[in-house]
């Protein structure tokens, strides 16, 4: 019988060995189980023949076919990417619905005796737990937001306040871009189902009864957008607002943003767009910095004439209380530690 999950933490919480999507590679890679790993018992092109045939000449036949290549497949996964299991192995298996795919390939771990069991509903279930907990529940954390000018290092003290045991939330992390104009990463951003997985996940590995620090975001990083149960939360927490001189930021942001600032074309087709924001007196003069090679001038000029008065008029419409300011004097490594441990101190007081 198929295990049936009511909700996301329950899921989460499974006592199995490893976790089994067998669904295409596709499918895969848009979204999955956290910790999934694929083994597809129809490739992308076997499950467009299969589909295809279905709709254009008979179910059966497909069925047939979709048989006899399942079988193949998981044959093969058996033989070789799974045959250094023992008895006692306890996979959880699961496909787009908990269907044929999943249900034949379960059938086969169970024949060998391996404590295989599938997930009743399959990618559809976990994807409903998913949207209830992220799009429909309350939020059931505390968060505590924080805010600051844009180079004041809060993603780096975010990592420094998880190292000395503050919960924390790196929503930049989750979404792989630095959530900005010029925030992009290597790799680009995972799909906004694959973000919504992996930060549903984040969150009910945290414990509610106790804070947890979030960098202070608008309602979308990059091209993903944040669930409304987040962002409500989000808007609504208190912050902790870092504080910082301009010297000091320019010096962090060179440093941080160098491979962007390195890339003149780059740049040249992210800030010419702004002229309709910012002028095109204002947005020459960065495409000037930008041939002359000055880094640090350029860095500045965009905190000064673009970055700066964006925080300001969001700020302005905020509501939510700012229960504490913290001035770093520096904000290299050293800077980020002394910072991080003083808002470590701020946290226990609240």
């Amino acid at each position: 019988m198929a295990l049936n999950f009511t909700d996301l933490p329950g899921l989460y919480a499974h006592d199995f060995d490893t976790v089994i999507d067998v669904r295409s590679p596709a499918e895969f890679a848009e979204d999955h189980l956290p910790g999934a790993i694929n083994f597809p018992v129809l490739d992308n092109e076997e499950r467009a023949r299969v589909g295809t045939i279905y709709v254009q000449e008979s179910p059966f036949l497909a069925r047939k076919l979709g048989a006899a290549l399942v079988f193949r497949n998981a044959a093969n996964h058996i033989e070789h990417s799974l045959a250094h299991h023992e008895g006692g192995w306890k996979p959880l298996v699961y496909c787009w619905r908990g269907g044929q795919r999943s249900g034949s390939f379960t059938w086969m771990l169970q024949q060998i005796g391996w404590r295989a069991e599938v997930v009743k509903g399959g990618y559809r279930t976990y994807r409903r737990l998913v949207n209830r907990f992220l799009y429909q529940d309350p939020l059931p954390h505390r968060l505590i937001a924080l805010d600051g000018y844009t180079g004041t290092a809060k993603t780096d003290l975010l990592v420094h306040l998880n190292r000395r045991g503050v919960q924390v939330l790196d929503l930049e992390g989750l979404a792989n871009h630095r959530g900005s104009l010029l925030g992009e990463m290597p790799g680009g951003q995972p799909s906004q189902k694959a973000f919504e997985s992996t930060l549903a996940a984040a969150l009910c590995g945290l414990d509610p009864a106790r804070p947890v620090v979030v960098e202070a975001e608008s309602s979308k990083i990059g091209t993903l957008i944040l669930p409304p149960s987040l962002w409500t939360a989000l808007r609504n927490a208190p912050r902790i607002q870092v504080q910082a001189s301009i010297k000091a930021r320019t010096a962090y942001l060179v440093n941080a943003y160098d491979d962007i600032l390195s890339d003149a074309d780059r740049l040249r087709d992210r800030l010419s767009p702004l002229r309709f924001h910012r002028g095109h007196e204002v947005v020459d003069g960065w495409l000037s910095l930008i041939d002359a090679g000055d880094k640090q001038a350029l860095t500045q000029a965009l905190m000064e004439q673009h970055y700066d008065p964006s925080y300001a008029k969001s700020s302005r419409a905020r509501r939510a209380e700012v229960v504490a300011q913290v001035d770093a004097a520096t904000l290299d490594d050293a800077g980020q530690k002394d910072t991080a441990a003083r808002i470590e101190r701020i946290l226990d007081q609240l």
